[in-house]
């Protein structure tokens, strides 16, 4: 039986077609609305830029990537609800991480069930962590619980003995990631919210361990917070020479701030766990002056990564960012993008979109064999959280937020201001 000419040329069009339309695709689940939607919106930046930029050089195994991002308005069973979708009806290969702990941590046991590499690049508590997930890969130094040994090293490393702070006020928001910060500064127990089993016990804490003592301590309400005049009156009643303020969103820090500023609030240090953004500069002005913050990045460390199989460092992520937004980025648009070079090297490394593969890849990672990204090099220990990775501290000074600790582990760290002059 002979087939014509023309069923012929349908059958070749088609299969063209079909191999022309060949994606990736990735789905993400962002806070682009809601508390979240300032850091939502810069995760969004940062995984859009890492797409575009893999397109531009060919795609991934010879296909374009196609990026799929919906809102979940900062709302935990939307994010669910959404990683469902991408997984049940859009098809995804892969997934990029949302942001904050509160969304991560359920929508954890959503990809661990239905075997997807879970990326992810803010969901710090160590809950999420302790699940006993097989595919989860924390693309930051460590755990919200062990953010205070950095804060302890600036202090001893850093202040001269005799003029530390010994005494320390410590306020926080009801959140995942502040309760975990928290947990890890005051030396308290680490439970897992499903069983109330013990995770860890923080014991005796890294602000005891550092000779500080607490005067006092509060904890605002998660959601429609607004008594900050009272709360930073409370702070400076206290006499505490060390603000340690761990909020949920850097809307609340600027609160926060502005409201020291009224009351005149004068400590020797402030720590916070968020105010790396712009906008943080942008709400508080001089206030802002000599508060440190921990940071996963900074456009002024010298890292370099890989991305599409060629080297790329830390400057041409911020030369792209500039040219595609026409803004400086900050580490909520540097740590998504790391997660997208993670997400393309698994996949080359595997070799296919078999998230099982992918993951083995990821397993597989060492030292001196690591996923290498913007944020610098990660492997990752049998939890998923990252193997010898020291967060950074940056200090706002003059309106520029410097990077000041460690002191010997890149060049051009500036030298820390302290005590703070007041607010």
């Amino acid at each position: 039986m002979k087939t014509s000419k023309a069923i012929v040329v349908t059958i070749a069009a088609t299969l063209a077609a079909t191999a022309s339309t060949a994606e990736i695709k990735i789905g993400a689940s962002l806070p682009l609305t809601g508390s979240f939607s300032i850091a939502g919106s810069k995760h969004e930046q940062g995984y859009e830029l890492c797409v575009d930029l893999i397109n531009q050089r060919g795609g991934i195994l010879g296909e374009q990537v196609k990026l799929i991002i919906s809102d979940n308005r900062s709302d935990p069973a939307t994010a669910i609800n959404q990683f469902e979708r991408f997984i049940n009806v859009d098809q995804v290969d892969a997934v990029f991480g949302t942001f904050s702990s509160r969304l991560s941590f359920p929508v954890a046991n959503i990809l661990e069930k239905n075997g997807y590499v879970h990326p992810l690049p803010a969901g710090g508590a160590l809950r999420i962590y302790t699940q006993g997930h097989e595919r989860v890969f924390y693309f930051q130094p460590n755990a919200a619980e062990y953010v205070g040994a950095t804060l302890q090293g600036v202090i001893e490393d850093l202040v001269p003995a005799d003029n530390r702070p010994t005494t320390a006020a410590v306020v926080a928001a009801d959140d995942f990631f502040a309760n975990a910060i928290e947990a890890g500064l005051l030396g308290t127990k680490v439970t897992d919210p499903g069983d109330g089993s013990l995770v860890e016990d923080m014991a005796p804490g890294f602000l005891v361990d550092t000779g500080i003592e607490i005067v006092y301590s509060e904890k605002w309400p998660e959601e429609g917070f607004n008594d900050w005049i009272n709360l930073a009156n409370s702070i400076k009643r206290s006499g505490a020479e060390l603000i340690v303020a761990l909020t949920a969103s850097a809307e609340e820090t600027v609160q926060i701030t502005r409201a020291l500023q009224t009351v005149r609030a004068e400590p020797k240090m402030v720590y916070y766990s968020q105010g790396t953004q712009s906008e943080f500069y942008e709400g508080t002005g001089d206030a802002s002056e000599s508060v440190m913050t921990h940071t996963s990045w900074h456009p002024e460390v010298p890292f370099s990564g890989v991305l599409a199989g060629e080297e790329f460092t830390n400057q041409d992520f911020v030369d792209a960012f500039k040219a595609k937004f026409e803004e400086m980025p900050d580490e909520d648009s540097a740590i998504p993008f790391a997660v997208c070079q993670g997400i393309e090297q698994s996949i080359l490394g595997a070799g296919s979109t078999d998230n099982g593969e992918m993951a083995a890849w990821l397993k597989a990672r060492t030292n001196d064999d690591p996923v290498r990204t913007i944020l610098g090099r990660f492997s990752w220990d049998s939890r998923g959280l990252a193997i010898d990775k020291p967060f950074l501290m940056a200090q706002w000074n003059g309106g520029e937020l410097q990077f000041i600790y460690p002191t010997d582990e890149f060049p051009g760290v500036a030298m820390m201001s302290y005590p703070k002059q007041g607010f």
